[in-house]
């Protein structure tokens, strides 16, 4: 997956935009600033309505916010709130949000061309009147922890094109800030040193372990920590390993086998049913680069299940989604499977899906200062 950054720093035109758009000042570095605010996982699209409603709103819902087919029910990737610039007040209020995208047609007479116009350079906006287009990203613009996007075109054609061709870019740039963000709430209210420690002086490795999680099961090459939040809800991640592995039999195959496996050994309901991947949903597993480690990654969905005694399975009535990082370690040889689990009825999944992603990305070989002193008793 392209980092937008870079691919926008490739293009041409966005380099000629680096000398004309956007006045930044010095002061726009200064840590005293407050943090951005707004609801995670949404998204300010600003716009306005005739647009949102029409083609090219249809356009940023389905490049930047598809809808999650490995989810129970369906979910946008982000949920798009559109705001229209009607006073300085309301885009005052835009400037302290956390994820806002900026978008018209300039060749439109609207507040929200308009406000783009004003943050172009002469030479720039001439670009973009015949027929130049990008996406402009900005890092803690007005705020801190803050990603602002300004997508140009001249025309409602050529600003569906653009998404067409960078709506992976974009969501790539507002999935790592939320991450980002989500990894400090997550773990302000503290963490649990001792967990973590014990990992990395029994295996050689560690994720971050939550204030309210527990270790479930600790193997010689399996680990499972979980968090129970009632009878009815619980999320879970569990991390396993293969030493001296050949790294030529990793395939998404191999990935599947291998968590059925685990799971089925591990992971189990107390009616006597276990885990395993509901093959009849929707199985996404792709190539991306995880902690710089070439890696698949899998999104589908788990159901509870059980044999009969002719071998048939069954339904026992339990699912969620989950995710699962696999790649292999050229340092230490290993192949390390990371997989976490949602089980919440009745509630979206999504966020709570993200922060097992969270957990995931907090992996390590090399351990912190003080992980490999002796846990505290």
């Amino acid at each position: 997956m392209f980092n937008l950054y870079k691919s926008a720093c490739a293009a041409s035109f966005f380099i000629l935009f680096l000398g004309f758009i956007f006045t930044v000042t010095g002061c726009e570095t200064l840590e005293y600033r407050p943090s951005a605010v707004g609801q995670e996982g949404e998204i300010i699209i600003v716009i306005d309505s005739t647009n949102w409603d029409g083609e090219l709103g249809e356009a940023i819902r389905t490049h930047v916010s598809p809808y999650l087919g490995t989810l129970p029910a369906p979910e946008r990737e982000f949920t798009l709130r559109q705001v229209s610039i009607v006073s300085q007040k309301v885009l005052e209020g835009l400037q302290k949000q956390k994820n806002v995208i900026f978008v018209a047609p300039l060749s439109e007479d609207s507040p929200e061309s308009t406000f783009l116009k004003s943050r172009l350079g002469e030479e720039a906006a001439v670009e973009v009147q015949n027929g130049g287009t990008s996406v402009i990203s900005r890092r803690d613009l007005w705020r801190k922890d803050q990603q602002i996007v300004y997508l140009l075109g001249n025309t409602t054609a050529s600003l569906i094109e653009l998404l067409a061709q960078r709506g992976e870019d974009i969501r790539y740039a507002f999935n790592v800030i939320t991450r980002e963000r989500v990894t400090e709430d997550m773990f302000e209210k503290g963490r649990q040193p001792e967990i973590e420690a014990a990992l990395m002086k029994k295996h050689s490795f560690a994720v971050n372990a939550q204030h309210d999680y527990f270790s479930a099961i600790d193997t010689t090459d399996f680990v499972w920590i979980r968090r129970v939040v009632n009878s009815d809800s619980w999320r879970s991640v569990f991390v396993y390993y293969v030493e001296d592995f050949n790294p030529a039999s990793l395939t998404p195959e191999w990935v599947h086998e291998a968590r059925e496996r685990l799971t089925e050994t591990y992971i189990q309901g107390n009616m006597g049913g276990f885990i395993s991947i509901d093959f009849r949903r929707e199985l996404n597993t792709e190539n991306i680069d995880f902690l710089g480690h070439f890696a698949y990654e899998t999104r589908g969905l788990w159901h509870m299940v059980g044999r009969k005694d002719d071998g048939e399975m069954e339904e026992y009535g339990m699912g969620g989604p989950f995710l699962n990082y696999t790649f292999y370690d050229e340092t230490s040889g290993r192949l390390y499977m990371i997989d976490g689990m949602v089980f919440a009825p009745g509630y979206d999944k999504r966020e709570f899906l993200r922060q097992m992603e969270v957990i995931a990305h907090t992996f390590r070989t090399v351990p912190f200062e003080g992980e490999l002193d002796e846990p505290a008793s």
